[in-house]
């Protein structure tokens, strides 16, 4: 099967993720009104108590039920494209089929989830003594191009713990914790060639950037310019606002329209970012995940090959120490 064909046969678990999504935010809204409703029939003064009471129980369902059906159908869809990479076909019902699996493994994926923050813990490591020997060679300068590649090494992890994912779901008989130890470290034997689809998932971001953020700007700005009283109301107020509290003000912020483009701007990148990462970045993970596999799939880790990591990270041996 090539990318797109699994890319396809697995975008509805991304369908009904925005849905769950949408779900949720509508049941957070629904325990703010009652909450608000209830406070205020008791005392017509409650209602902030209400509003917060209401928010704090809505919030803490919302987290469970996110965590619980939002990693559900993202395990699911990892599991398919796992599937689809390495056997080379999908079943019909590929819903179906990723939920059940998901359901087999349930403790499984569960564990891998919590092992996720040790995974990238590893890896948080690395960036900040990246960033630190930056700082200390080249100051000011220095630091801010080791942050820059701490940035870049966070974009890595993300796609990283989801290609751990898809080699748990290939050691299917092998414990999460040892599964997912030897994912990362087949990311490190096999780092140039996986540094070729980084380079792939940075290109085709900076595409959709341009094309999905630049158009939604684009559009913005000529919505926004169809109001310009109320931009320069809001660079009034927030000129006036600093000026009190002595704090410098900028040039974007005391004209009226370079602040209307700023705020068109930072929602337009709210905007590509939701699409990147709901419709565009399963297409490059399928990209990813394909070479991390066969990358993988015909390699033998050894002892040695655990210890490399080691001695990098003092999380990942403690994960190592539970199954060597």
């Amino acid at each position: 099967m090539t990318n797109k064909e699994i890319y396809k046969k697995t975008i509805g678990f991304t369908w009904r993720r925005i849905l769950w999504d949408w779900l949720t935010f509508l049941v957070l809204l629904i325990f703010l009104g009652l909450g608000f409703f209830v406070a205020t029939k008791i005392n017509s003064e409650g209602g902030l108590i209400g509003l917060v009471i209401g928010g704090v129980i809505g919030l803490v369902i919302v987290i469970i039920a996110l965590r619980y059906i939002s990693y559900t159908y993202k395990a699911g869809q990892i599991a398919m494209m796992t599937k689809g990479v390495t056997d080379g076909t999908l079943p019909d019902d590929v819903i179906g089929e990723g939920k059940k699996i998901v359901k087999e493994r349930f403790t499984t994926v569960a564990a891998f989830f919590a092992i996720t923050g040790i995974i990238k813990g590893i890896f948080n490591q690395i960036g900040s003594a990246i960033t630190n020997v930056g700082k200390r060679v080249g100051g000011d300068t220095g630091e801010g191009i080791g942050s820059a590649i701490s940035s870049f090494i966070n974009v890595v992890v993300a796609y990283l713990c989801d290609c751990c994912l898809g080699w748990v779901f290939y050691r299917k008989d092998e414990k999460a914790s040892k599964a997912a130890c030897e994912g990362a470290v087949l990311f490190f034997k096999h780092g140039k060639t996986l540094l070729k689809n980084i380079g792939r998932v940075f290109g085709i971001g900076l595409v959709s950037l341009l094309l999905i953020g630049g158009v939604a700007a684009l559009i913005l700005v000529l919505i926004f310019k169809q109001f310009p009283a109320f931009f320069e109301n809001m660079s009034a107020e927030l000129v006036k606002s600093l000026s009190e509290e002595g704090e410098p003000i900028s040039v974007i912020i005391s004209n009226p329209e370079y602040l209307m483009i700023a705020c068109a701007v930072v929602i337009a990148l709210i905007i590509w970012s939701t699409i990147h990462s709901t419709f565009i970045r399963p297409l490059v993970l399928v990209g990813v995940l394909r070479n991390y596999m066969e990358s993988g799939m015909n390699e033998v880790i050894t002892e040695s090959d655990f210890n490399v990591l080691d001695t990098k990270s003092k999380k990942f041996k403690k994960l190592h120490e539970e199954f060597a």
